[in-house]
């Protein structure tokens, strides 16, 4: 197998604590949106959600709404509500997290942060954490053409960082969409972690060649093979 140069990393649940702050925003953006409180279809609403945990969120919306206006209502309130959750320090790395992505970076792997987030949304969460020079690129859908389950995050993160072979990369998420988008890709390594979204069954589902219990041993696994 290739040496791995490059390793791609999601944020929310895969390298920053979610607890609940996606389904909060959500639940603002459904409200904008139209959709009714409670009954059927907000728990479909609520379910397809959680299915799509890695995607972008405009594209989440467009798929529950059917109407871009309506989806764009959403999409402007899920921003605010989570950026409000950022400004009230509600927004926490993954323990270990931070260190695990020097020690990447002190063995020659480069690391990209990726996310369904809009990129002032990201921009907003790497200043609250003190991550702004953490990896060596942060990418959003905006920046990439397309969200997951596509490749073009990680694709653009081998483009602009000079990677030479998708071989040589290794993937990180926690939802099935982020295990999809790194089989897409073609990285050799395309790991599942526990501390987000979707649980060790889902992910193996979508194909991830690894499991681990958190971005600690995603790590370990990269330096240590």
């Amino acid at each position: 197998m290739s040496p791995i140069t490059l390793a791609v990393l999601d944020m929310a649940g895969t390298t920053v604590a979610d607890d609940g702050l996606v389904l909060r925003a959500f639940a603002a953006a459904a409200e904008a949106g139209g959709l009714p409180a409670e009954g059927p279809e907000a728990d479909a609403a609520r379910q397809y959600v959680l299915d799509t945990m890695g995607q972008s969120k405009i594209v989440v919306f467009r798929a529950i709404f059917g109407d871009e206006d309506r989806a764009q209502a959403a999409n402007a309130a899920f921003e605010t509500t989570y950026d409000s959750l950022i400004d009230q320090g509600l927004a926490e790395p993954i323990p270990g997290a931070e260190k695990a992505i020097t020690t990447l970076r002190e063995a020659g792997i480069k690391v990209a942060l990726t996310t369904g987030f809009s990129r002032s949304t990201q921009d907003k969460l790497l200043v609250a954490l003190g991550w702004e020079t953490l990896a060596d690129l942060t990418l959003s859908p905006a920046e990439a053409g397309r969200g997951r389950p596509y490749p073009d995050l990680i694709l653009t993160a081998l483009l602009k960082l000079s990677i030479d072979d998708v071989h040589q990369i290794a993937v990180l998420g926690d939802t099935s969409n982020d295990v999809l988008s790194g089989i897409r890709s073609g990285a050799s390594i395309v790991a599942g972690t526990l501390t987000g979204a979707h649980d060790e069954q889902q992910l193996r589902d979508a194909g991830a060649t690894h499991i681990v219990p958190s971005v600690t041993e995603f790590a370990e696994l990269l330096t240590h093979s």
